[in-house]
């Protein structure tokens, strides 16, 4: 019986949804006006702050602010830098924190930080021809009256301009590692941690109401490598003029990419422990890594980007893996064109 008036209550649901759909009065066609589509007239430099990025990052998990600058060079190249770090240690810098609370060892630890500076060869640039949809917008609808409503869209034909480019870059970054956490995961024990004399670190110590206690070791990493990849883009940069309803805009530059990571530079401080400085040789590293990443503007004077990556970065063995996600706003754009036209009296 129950499951007759749950259905009968659906099919009701149902009907009233196809009703109201039908008695909608503003289902017509409308007509529109080209105001331009030109997706090679985009802004020069980007720059944009990111008041927000988020990384699950398995040497560090980190999260803070950066900043970020991309320049196209007519349609042959475009350079981008990008630098990012945490707040504070404790929003959010999870190893420094860690460390800063519960190290054993006498090594100072670093807070983390990211620099990434690199250029992309545009070696096949097109135009080809596309479809977008616009929402319908009318300045009547605003506050409850649009939350509540959904919005019609109408499909125009619109350019779209596809950029296939080859990556080359440099990334820097700097981070605290959990020295325990990896050696349970390489099987290492504090024995293979030796001192320039052979001995090896103490594994517990002592404390002041004295119990014994596990040492906890921290050390920090550095590293210096090179990024290798290839891109794809999409460009639409668009305005239309709808009769009955206000402008619309589609202005985005969308990118996809992917990269091979390499990072021959990569090293950690040795480890001090009451005076003694004990060597991390025999921690592993991995050098080699990927990524896959996305990033999104607008081709706007004022706007709001974002962005995000997910990929094994080169670290400590088994601890490379990291998925980033970052916000930026606002996103100052311009064409550096600041000539104007001036006449002879």
């Amino acid at each position: 019986m129950r499951l007759k008036i749950l259905l009968g209550l659906l099919l009701l649901t149902a009907s009233l949804v196809t009703f109201a759909q039908g008695e909608r009065k503003d289902m017509g066609a409308v007509t529109y006006e080209e105001i331009y589509d030109e997706p090679y007239g985009i802004n020069k430099l980007f720059i944009g702050f990111q008041p927000l990025y988020g990384e699950a990052f398995a040497t560090n998990v980190n999260a803070g602010f950066g900043v970020e600058a991309t320049f196209y060079y007519q349609d042959k190249m475009d350079f981008s830098a990008h630098f990012r770090k945490p707040y504070s240690t404790s929003f959010f810098d999870l190893n420094k924190d860690l460390a800063s609370k519960n190290a054993t060892t006498n090594t100072k630890p670093q807070s983390f930080s990211y620099l990434e500076f690199g250029g992309t060869y545009h070696f096949k640039d097109v135009e080809e021809t596309s479809k977008t949809k616009m929402v319908l917008y009318r300045n009547s609808y605003k506050g409850n009256k649009w939350a509540g409503r959904v919005p019609l869209t109408a499909e125009v034909p619109a350019k779209v301009r596809k950029i296939y480019g080859a990556r080359l870059g440099g990334i820097i970054w700097n981070a605290t590692a959990d020295l325990n956490r990896v050696m349970e995961k390489q099987d290492l024990a504090y024995n293979d941690l030796v001192s320039s004399e052979g001995n090896g670190l103490p594994a517990t110590y002592v404390d002041n109401f004295g119990r014994t206690q596990d040492v906890r070791v921290f050390s920090n990493l550095s590293t210096a490598g090179l990024y290798v990849g290839s891109s794809i883009s999409w460009f639409r940069n668009i305005a239309v003029s709808f009769n009955n309803y206000e402008d619309a805009v589609d202005d985005g530059m969308l990118t996809l990419y992917f990269d091979i990571l390499y990072s021959p530079a990569l090293s950690m401080d040795p480890v001090k422990y009451l005076g003694t400085e004990y060597s991390i040789d025999a921690i592993k590293t991995n050098s080699i890594g990927f990524r896959l990443g996305i990033d999104g503007k607008f081709n706007r004077t004022l706007s709001w980007s974002y962005g995000g990556e997910l990929g094994y970065r080169p670290s400590v063995k088994g601890e490379g893996f990291f998925a980033m996600f970052k916000i930026s706003f606002p996103v100052f754009g311009t064409n550096l064109d600041y000539k104007v036209e001036s006449f002879g009296q």
